[in-house]
């Protein structure tokens, strides 16, 4: 039976939706029915027309609109449970959802860019927010001057547009100190903190046996009398903090007693103060204020989490639904802030997109989509269980994305010239992109001489240049002898000759292929000068994304088999 490319597009992305809760990216969807279905590849143009169409519609469909569209069109997504499943990726429904949605927030510190590790907690929030509406809050957590640098804000900004997060607004803690300044000082009047000059090592002998400070029996007014002086900057670095009482006889040190001010010695980027808050009351403030219905972040702020409960009582305020995940080994990626910095700084890495790095940047960098990270996130799920990410899944998501649409190009590595005896002059004609015939055909002009990679013409007697014709070989002195026989490719194949990737001797381009392990030096088609920023596929090589051109050359970065 015919098919229908319209019902095609429109059940891919309802299942997309369905599962996703969003709207997949057309050239996926183009890609996958040119895949299925190669007899619609000469109507690239018109399929495309049709799905720009459906997209709008099921972009503009409820999401009990679009279950309702897709039980029709395809009962079988809800019956087959273990394909269900898979597709929904793991994630758990969430509890106390009110009818406005969710309100979600990601959290970054400005310390420098973004990384995998950052990826997992932005797409699982998002996942959410797209799943259940509502609002998704970037909220820039720059409370501490020693990590905060004026650049760090743009490389966290120009992160988080790349990942493609539904954020609906966004909130920078250091415009807010006011506000917790104004709580602090609540929390003080209602006895549920006080202010500590202890030094900080007889305050830790005192708390790790389980005994008070001095400072904690200060009556209110004498504790907002030093708290006064502490914001009018009378007070070195060290000296005092703000504390908030909890249990001195609770089994964890950590909770006893913990500070939710400090005095910095430091300059802000953005502005003039010398107290600072600290995250565990910052974070329950903003949360309360704005409005935080769910909190999803790593096992690590379980303590936190139990710290902040004390916030919440003492104001009488509930607090959000909490989920902790598992951590995340992304094997020997470098992934700490201060190493990257140090790095650069010495001159071991080239900047924040050095593809040794666990970086977003370094990530784009070698051609690996937001698309293919958010997939391998939402794999990844929620639950509590460590795991080590795997970068195979990574790459086995981009490539289902790059595939159908990435064009293709020779890559010759280790060349040599070859001049084939006997060879007519002939312009190869080769498909620059076989999902989608539309694109047209690639010519490679053949005038007597090519390159061939020195390997591919070792230990063979006749090889097959793809796309163009075949040639005997004969070793000589460092080189090869090399012969015209003829254009058959029957003739090849039945003599078991290999079939070799080549470029014009005259026409093509120098190419630096890197990747976290090699470098690798060779001639590519002239094309690939043209592919600046896109992501290509060298033929039996593996994808890469086309750095940079100048003056004939290309720097292209490995992504992926």
């Amino acid at each position: 039976m015919p098919v229908d490319p319209k019902e095609f597009f429109l059940v891919y992305a309802l299942e997309n939706a369905v599962t996703h809760n969003s709207v997949p990216k057309a050239g996926a969807v183009l890609g996958m029915l040119m895949g299925k279905h190669p007899e619609f590849r000469s109507q690239a143009k018109e399929m495309s027309a049709v799905l720009k169409d459906v997209l709008n519609e099921v972009e503009a469909l409820s999401s009990e609109e679009r279950v309702e569209r897709l039980k029709k069109l395809s009962p079988e997504f809800f019956t087959h449970k273990d394909e269900k499943k898979e597709k929904v990726r793991g994630l758990r429904e969430l509890k106390n959802v009110g009818e406005n949605g969710v309100v979600m927030r990601f959290a970054p510190n400005p310390s420098g860019p973004l990384h995998l590790g950052h990826a997992r907690a932005a797409y699982l929030n998002d996942y959410y927010v797209r799943r259940y509406k509502g609002r998704y809050i970037l909220r820039i957590e720059d409370t501490d001057p020693r990590r905060v640098e004026p650049e760090n804000y743009g490389l966290l900004l120009d992160d988080v547009k790349w990942l493609g997060i539904n954020i609906t607004e966004t909130v920078y803690q250091s415009d807010r100190f006011d506000i917790y300044y104004e709580y602090g000082k609540k929390l003080i009047e209602i006895g549920g903190a006080y202010v500590c000059t202890c030094d900080s090592e007889v305050f830790r002998e005192l708390k790790n046996s389980k005994k008070e400070c001095p400072c904690r029996k200060n009556s209110i007014e004498k504790n907002l009398e030093l708290w006064k002086r502490m914001l009018a900057g009378e007070f070195p670095e060290g000296t005092i903090t703000v504390r908030v009482k909890t249990d001195m006889n609770h089994p964890d040190p950590a909770m006893r007693d913990f500070s939710i001010f400090r005095v910095v010695d430091h300059p802000h980027p953005k502005i003039d103060a010398k107290v600072y808050p600290m995250m565990n009351l910052s974070v329950v403030i903003d949360d309360h204020l704005l409005g935080v219905t769910h909190v999803i972040r790593g096992k690590d702020h379980i303590a936190n989490t139990r710290r902040q409960a004390y916030i919440y009582d003492y104001f009488g305020w509930n607090p959000p639904e909490y989920h902790h995940y598992g951590r995340m080994s992304i094997g020997d990626v470098v992934l700490s802030t201060s190493a990257m910095k140090e790095g650069i700084k010495t001159g071991i890495y080239t900047w924040w997109d050095d593809i040794h790095l666990g970086t977003l940047k370094a990530i784009a960098r070698r051609g690996i989509l937001p698309e293919a990270v958010r997939n391998c996130m939402i794999d990844i799920g929620v639950g509590q269980t460590d795991i080590k990410f795997s970068w195979e899944n990574l790459f086995a998501e981009n490539k289902a994305l790059v595939d159908p649409v990435s064009n293709r190009y020779f890559f010759v590595p280790s060349p040599v010239r070859c001049d084939i005896a006997g060879a007519p002059k002939v312009t190869a004609k080769a498909l620059l992109n076989p999902n989608d015939e539309s694109k047209g055909y690639r010519s490679l002009d053949f005038e007597g001489s090519l390159y061939a990679c020195r390997d591919d013409l070792k230990d063979v007697s006749m090889v097959r240049f793809k796309d163009l014709f075949n040639a005997t070989v004969k070793p000589e002195g460092d080189g090869f002898t090399l012969k015209y026989c003829g254009k058959s490719l029957e003739d090849a194949r039945n003599k078991h000759a290999p079939i070799i990737q080549w470029v014009p001797a005259g026409k093509n381009a120098r190419c630096t292929l890197l990747s976290p392990d090699s470098k690798m030096e060779g001639f590519c088609e002239e094309g690939v000068m043209s592919e600046v920023n896109n992501v290509v596929q060298f033929e039996r090589i593996g994808f890469a994304r086309i750095d940079s051109e100048k003056g004939g050359s290309v720097t292209a970065y490995f992504a992926h088999h």
